[in-house]
């Protein structure tokens, strides 16, 4: 993939490219801007679109900090070092407006709303809780109330050309082959909403399991329904829908292998990379939909540019499914085990064990490693830390291991089949130039190269272990091999001595029954 390293670096003055043509002169809204996907966005818009006249940001006071706080501490994050560089005076350029996305009008003031409905020309719908496990109110009110509100806002922006909402290639995932269409939810986005605002916290959580059906999670659930809200509340809009696959660090833009979270399949390896997870279920030859970052940036401002261009004869809006597999995918057991091949080369001053998984998609299997490989160890550690006076905390980190592997499971068991001719076809539009500024194909995808990329990024911006202390940690990590190695060489002992002694009493017991039946035949006789 050599086009990744003639990616330029945009001039102002030069000839712009078409899609670089589409956003200058525009005033951009995103929604979900401090996010993971949001913060690439940004990055991206205000390096490699300088032209583009402002950007809005939805952004809401958390945990004591204010909307501006926390715009500031977003921009102080090594990402936007290259674009610091390169377009120094951008910060002019993004401006924030005070809401919140589970909020009534998005939590707007009247002042600020007239100004987006004033200005704003493209909006990017990012918002939503990605958390599996949310409470369904709260993923009601941000996946499908906050759409609603946002649309509802879009029919009365004045130059509206594109509207992207970010769903999930997931979003249908009780099906298993998602084409790039609409399909039934299980309740539409108005009942949802009653629902959930007519039963008290208690009920709904008790009916939440029906309600899900045959959806793994609240996140899917309500994002099928934010889908059913597009379709129905963006009629005679500009909008289309975006469906991106599990998407992990950065492949090469900004920076190489940037991730500021441990969601998903990133978690599975922080954890390994540790030590703790030794054992994990997941079949390995389903494929893993993972896609980068900044790849799935560059289709999300595709998305708007091909939005405003097309002229759309369906009802309905265009969907596009961005997943990994284009013409080859990966598997679950290749991504382990390119990540164990390269984690191994590099492992963090922070682990406390060596990196070694076993997977299995079998439960009693499952179970039985589990049982063996975080349970009993943690057991142990923690009865020799209350021993010593000091809190036992293993065993409380592995049920939350267990929990977040229940999570997990459903997507590292299943296979799916995704429609990407939308997406094709979009790549296909791009011009030359614009193929290189905001590649996002799949095609022939290195991922090798990529995951070695991952693993060094998990250890800078998760671990903070810096590069220069990968000596040290490999001298460190050989003697937990060794120790890795006793422990094993005497597990095995133990076990072989167990053995010896359960086949000695079989027969020491089998000999005894002889001996009496012996002796009660003399006795008879």
């Amino acid at each position: 993939m050599t086009v990744f390293e003639e990616i330029p670096t945009f001039d102002p003055s030069e000839i712009r490219t078409p899609i670089q043509e589409f956003y200058s002169g525009q005033n951009v809204f995103i929604t979900g801007g401090t996010g993971f996907l949001g913060k690439i966005l940004i990055e991206k818009l205000l390096r490699s679109c300088s032209d583009l006249t402002s950007l809005y940001l939805l952004v809401r006071s958390k945990k004591g900090k204010n909307v501006h706080s926390r715009i500031d501490d977003i921009f102080d994050d090594p990402i936007f070092d290259r674009l610091r560089k390169e377009v120094p005076k951008f910060r002019h350029r993004v401006f924030t407006v005070t809401g919140d996305c589970s909020f009534p009008g998005l939590g707007l003031s009247s002042s600020d709303k007239d100004l987006l409905m004033r200005e704003v020309s493209i909006v990017f719908n990012v918002a939503a809780t990605v958390r599996f496990d949310e409470k369904l109110k709260q993923a009601v009110a941000i996946n499908v109330s906050g759409t609603k509100e946002l649309l509802e806002l879009c029919k009365s922006m004045e130059k509206l050309k594109a509207v992207v909402h970010v769903s999930t290639a997931y979003s249908n995932c009780n099906r298993r082959d998602i084409d790039e269409k609409f399909y039934e939810p299980p309740i539409t986005g108005d009942n949802a909403i009653k629902l959930v605002q007519s039963l008290n916290d208690d009920k709904l959580d008790a009916i939440t399991p029906i309600l899900l059906g045959d959806f793994p999670n609240t996140y899917t659930f309500t994002k099928v329904i934010a889908e059913q809200v597009v379709q129905q509340y963006g009629k005679e809009l500009p909008v289309g829908i975006f469906r991106p696959s599990i998407v992990l660090s950065s492949y090469l833009e900004p920076v190489e292998g940037w991730i500021d979270n441990i969601y998903g399949p990133t978690g599975v390896l922080v954890a390994s990379g540790t030590g703790l997870i030794r054992a994990w279920k997941m079949d390995d030859n389903c494929t893993a939909e993972l896609v980068p970052v900044d790849l799935t940036v560059n289709a999300l401002i595709a998305c708007a540019w091909d939005i405003a261009h097309s002229k759309n004869e369906d009802a309905n809006p265009p969907i596009y499914n961005y997943v990994a597999a284009w013409n080859k995918s990966l598997t679950w057991g290749k991504y382990v085990q390119l990540a164990f091949e390269t984690g191994k080369h590099v492992p963090s001053m922070r682990s406390v064990w060596c990196y070694s998984v076993t997977t299995t998609k079998s439960n009693f299997l499952f179970f039985i490693l589990s049982f063996f490989l975080h349970t009993l160890p943690a057991f142990i550690i923690d009865l020799g830390l209350f021993i010593a006076g000091q809190k036992p905390r293993l065993m409380k980190i592995y049920r939350k291991i267990s929990k977040y592997s229940s999570i997990l499971v459903y997507f590292s068991t299943n296979e799916w089949t995704f429609g990407i001719n939308n997406t094709r076809t979009l790549w296909n539009k791009l011009s030359k130039e614009d193929k290189k500024i905001f590649y996002f194909s799949m095609e022939d995808f290195d991922w090798e190269d990529y995951m070695k990329k991952c693993i060094d990024g998990i250890r800078i911006y998760i671990f903070k272990d810096d590069p220069s202390t990968i000596p040290a940690a490999r001298k460190r990590m050989a003697k937990i091999l060794i120790l890795h190695k006793l422990i094993k060489l005497a597990a095995v002992a133990l076990g072989c001595w167990l053995l010896y002694l359960m086949i000695s009493l079989i027969f020491s017991f089998a000999s005894f029954q002889g001996f009496m039946s012996l002796d009660e035949n003399l006795i008879v006789r």
